[in-house]
């Protein structure tokens, strides 16, 4: 499979806090790729060297071969690459498809098209046609996801990042909005998700990545590495994996 995405020797660093030590890693067309790592390990820093949010050499970071490190956001977002943020990030003070139309106005005035559109969303996640009017900050944090996911969506794009989607959410939820990732890949969606719960990443993802302090220490097929291999990866010593 060739690489859609790839990051080569990804260094990044916020003042004169190195955060990321040469990172190689990549994302077919297509597939699902899952980042782990503890607390500060750097996965949500290596998604924010992608959106060009740090300051990346352009060799970096390549989109089909193609050098890209750097890049202004919206210009990636241009280029078709989408990101579900930590934090969610929503328009307060906007109702549900308020915040879902900023995102459709900007893929048609960056001339992204693709197969997302309200209705379609409304099929993915039909609590956001229910709440099409409500107010963002008066939902639930499952609910506020969603509208996160869609807003991304709706940027049409090939390859998706999706930073903690399941962060503070109760079982339940995790469960609707991992279930809904499959459908996303049916139309062609790339996606890196970064995630804590080495289970989800493990069934959701094709292949993945695990970071330590900046660097990664593990990569393989999601199903086929074990739970020692994580554990050791994870914490660089021999520890369980909840």
């Amino acid at each position: 499979m060739s690489a859609a995405l790839s990051t080569h020797g990804l260094v990044a660093r916020y003042g004169d806090f190195q955060a990321l030590y040469g990172i190689d890693a990549e994302v077919g067309e297509g597939e699902a790729v899952a980042l782990i790592g503890a607390n500060g390990a750097g996965k949500s820093t290596f998604l924010r060297a992608i959106m060009g949010l740090l300051p990346v050499a352009p060799d970096m970071v390549r989109l089909d071969g193609q050098p890209i490190g750097g890049t202004p956001t919206d210009r990636m977002v241009q280029k078709g690459i989408a990101i579900v943020p930590e934090g969610r990030r929503l328009f307060n003070g906007m109702t549900v498809e308020d915040n879902l139309r900023v995102a459709i106005d900007r893929a048609e005035y960056l001339g992204r098209t693709g197969g997302w559109s309200l209705a379609r969303l409304h099929t993915l996640f039909p609590i956001l046609k229910e709440k099409a009017r409500t107010p963002v900050q008066s939902l639930s944090g499952g609910q506020q996801q969603m509208v996160a996911i869609g807003r991304a969506l709706l940027c049409q794009p090939r390859i998706l990042l999706c930073d903690e989607i399941s962060l503070g959410l109760a079982p339940k939820v995790i469960r609707e909005i991992y279930a809904v990732l499959p459908e996303i890949r049916n139309q062609g969606t790339a996606m890196v998700v970064v995630e804590q719960d080495v289970g989800l990443a493990q069934t959701a993802t094709d292949r993945l990545y695990c970071v330590l302090e900046g660097r990664v220490t593990l990569t393989g097929r999601s199903r086929d590495v074990t739970r020692e291999q994580i554990s050791q990866a994870y914490f660089g010593a021999s520890h369980a994996v909840a």
